[in-house]
């Protein structure tokens, strides 16, 4: 057994090449071999978001503040609050932020394929975002 307690992993800024605006990843696990399942608390303030990216095992989402926006490739951006449980499968191209006028927080929960949990792509263009 192992606990972790709150606030014993230091914050990070979200990495400028993966995200756009203000976004604040606070990691929660990671497993040991032999799982492959990693979680963090993702904070994005208000237009905020994601690079487009895919994971080879898919990833969900549980939204804990806030109201944001998701959109798959080829799909409508939609709207999630607080409590909203969302999944992408393996591979599928998406992306997700905050509402542009609130912040959003969420865990993101997905596993890691030889070695890799995500694989990141171009920038959001404010028109996909604006949907």
């Amino acid at each position: 057994m192992r606990i972790t307690r709150s606030g014993s992993n230091a914050s990070m800024p979200g990495p400028e090449d993966w995200f756009t605006g203000t976004v604040r990843v606070d990691p929660l696990f990671q497993a040991e071999e032999p799982g492959r399942t990693g979680g963090s608390h993702v904070t994005f303030e208000p237009g905020a978001r994601t690079a487009w990216h895919t994971h080879p095992a898919g990833q969900t989402l549980i939204v804990t503040f806030g109201r944001g926006r998701v959109q798959h490739e080829g799909g409508p951006v939609e709207e999630i609050t607080q409590g909203d449980v969302v999944w992408f499968p393996a591979g599928e191209k998406h992306w997700h932020g905050a509402a542009p006028d609130t912040a959003m927080s969420h865990i993101a929960i997905q596993e890691s394929i030889d070695g890799s949990a995500v694989t990141w792509m171009e920038k959001v263009s404010d028109d996909d975002y604006g949907g």
